[in-house]
């Protein structure tokens, strides 16, 4: 963990030009200056750094509860860094300045402590049992005792979003793909507990855990439906144990490789308008843009239309960072302003690659009082096998 002496180096490369204000999806939804990626650096700067006129005026910038809260209020997009003129690593800067405050007494909020618990206990944040981890497997397609790919399921799709889970293993299967998975003996990534500055269980137990058992078994190929997951193995594993010996993609990669190997085939038509929204850690964080629209673009009767702001600047649907499940209403908020630029796009369905993604962009609708539907790319790309 870095002091806020050594962060300070980074806080002071900022110009305070203000590229990184609009384009946060926490300023447009607050308001104020110091929501902004800007004003939260300035205010960290003055901690640390007494400038001569706070000396002059006896003022004693602190860390309080409102700056907790303010820097917590952070979706992990990464538009910040995206816009940022002197290319600040924004979303590694915030999860450095979190675990800075932890470590002064201060946060996480309270509904990341008790993800974290339920991650240490459970290895999940959902306080699940291991044993139901596997459970939502179907029972006309079965597991490879000799794998060409291992599924990393991910908590949420194991727990919450089973048909996710389901439909990315009958399309493997139906491609003829032999695969399994990790079942009770897989843990959560933990891009929960990194994107709320709680990285140390990450970094001692869960990342080396995950890696061990794919290594363990000399499995060569992970496969990820989830965008947290993906791009937490992908981005965040080699800084804290180092590069995996297997290779990872995520499910729009490996389904684009599929198509293109002639094993997997759409015959069956999706006669809808669609937006593809870029989930954040798939697409600015991990640089997966071309693989989801290329399967959506395969399909029959797909019409494929982008939304004002896609690719590197998408907008957040503002489920990311663990900001949903601290300020929800906010969130949602969030995703209905990106429904809405969908609507605009002249859209009839949102596709995604990202279950938090879909869940509150379909909460973003219900908010706009707009009947668009959000649905995975895995999904669309069943219906059309």
């Amino acid at each position: 963990m870095r002091k806020i002496s050594e962060i300070e180096k980074d806080l002071n490369a900022c110009l305070q030009c203000g590229y990184c204000r609009d384009p946060c999806p926490v300023y447009r939804s607050i308001g104020w200056e110091s929501a902004t990626p800007r004003g939260k650096v300035f205010y960290l700067k003055q901690i640390a750094n007494r400038s001569p006129v706070d000396r002059i005026l006896g003022r004693r910038p602190k860390v309080n509860d409102k700056l907790t809260e303010r820097i917590f209020q952070c979706t992990s997009c990464g538009a910040c860094e995206h816009n940022c003129h002197v290319e600040i690593e924004f979303p590694h800067l915030w999860e450095e300045v979190k675990e800075w405050l932890i470590s002064q007494g201060y946060g996480p909020m309270e509904a990341h402590k008790r993800i974290a618990e339920r991650v240490m206990e459970k290895r999940n944040p959902y306080d699940e049992p291991a044993e139901k981890r596997p459970a939502w497997l179907p029972e006309d397609v079965k597991l490879s005792d000799d794998p060409e790919v291992v599924f990393f399921t991910g908590c949420t799709e194991a727990y919450r979003m089973q048909p996710l889970a389901i439909a990315t293993a009958k399309l493997l299967d139906k491609a003829g793909v032999k695969f399994t998975v990790m079942g009770e003996e897989e843990w959560c990534c933990g891009s929960p507990l990194l994107r709320t500055g709680q990285k140390t269980p990450v970094a001692q137990e869960l990342a080396p855990h995950n890696v061990r058992k794919m290594e363990k078994h000399g499995w060569r190929v992970m496969v990820s439906a989830c965008a947290g997951c993906y791009n937490t193995i992908k981005n965040d594993y080699p800084k804290l144990v180092g590069k995996p010996s297997f290779e990872l993609f995520h499910i729009s990669e490996y389904l684009e490789k599929l198509v293109k190997d002639g094993r997997l085939k759409f015959t069956k038509e999706f006669k809808k308008k669609v937006a593809y929204h870029d989930p954040c850690h798939l697409g600015r964080h991990a640089k997966v843009f071309d693989a989801p629209r290329s399967i959506l673009k395969a399909i029959p009767g797909v019409e494929l239309v982008e939304m004002k702001h896609e690719r590197e600047d998408s907008q957040c649907c503002g489920a990311g960072g663990g900001f949903k499940s601290a300020f929800n209403n906010r969130a949602e908020d969030i995703a209905a302003d990106r429904v809405r630029e969908a609507a605009e796009a002249g859209a009839e369905v949102i596709v995604t690659s990202c279950p938090f993604c879909q869940v509150n962009l379909n909460a973003g609708a219900k908010k706009a009082g707009l009947d668009i539907k959000t649905m995975d790319v895995v999904q669309v790309a069943l219906q059309a096998v």
